[in-house]
């Protein structure tokens, strides 16, 4: 049976249960939107992917196909199956909010990672006590010698995919990033939609 593919609109999130064995093909469609990415575990909301876990884990901070990606309590979530881009992701920044954008100097409300977590959960029937700092696919954050970040463009193209597969049962969420401020969607700093499938076994 073909998969469904879904979209995930531009600026907005949507979430998806998957069974352990099942896997999520995340597509980069234009080529240059980062997708915020979460991971639950369907039996207790408060274990999650967790960056600050991972990173000691893989002893790196870029992810990579092949790796397992671990919660909070340590634990395989995912696995990092399959990766057609550079490999660059993003394991060190958290989700925008409006706290972030006021930052940047928006008067009024601006969409956001967080709130789009919290409402694609909801769609779920849902919530999360706080928002985990979420895996930035094709996010790109150069770091220098001296230890400082910029803001750099995705290096990824249009149609650019990763599979990741449930290792138990969880809750993928995702956002189409709408930072529109910075270029981390590309130069002209215009989110566009991504979309997802849901692979079997």
């Amino acid at each position: 049976m073909t998969p469904t593919l879904h979209m995930i609109p531009a600026r907005r999130g949507k979430a998806t249960r998957l069974n352990a064995g099942e896997a999520i093909r995340i597509i980069n469609t234009h080529g240059a939107q980062v997708v915020d990415t979460w991971a639950f575990s369907a039996n207790d909301m408060t274990e999650f992917m967790s960056m600050e876990h991972l990173r000691p884990t893989l002893g790196r901070i870029f992810p990579k196909a092949g790796d397992t990606l671990v919660t909070n309590r340590r634990r395989p979530i995912l696995m990092f199956e399959e990766d057609t881009s550079p490999g660059r992701h993003d394991t060190l920044i958290a989700a925008c909010d409006t706290y972030r954008y006021g930052l940047l100097g928006c008067t009024e409300y601006h969409d956001n990672c967080t709130d789009n977590l919290r409402a694609s959960l909801r769609q779920l029937g849902l919530a999360t006590p706080e928002c985990p700092s979420p895996l930035n696919l094709w996010m790109n954050i150069p770091i220098d010698a001296e230890g400082c970040t910029a803001w750099g463009e995705p290096l990824s193209k249009p149609g650019d995919y990763v599979i990741l597969r449930a290792v138990m049962d969880c809750v993928v969420a995702m956002s189409a990033c709408p930072q529109d401020i910075l270029p981390i969607n590309g130069a002209a700093c215009v989110p566009t939609e991504a979309h997802f499938e849901v692979l079997g076994r």
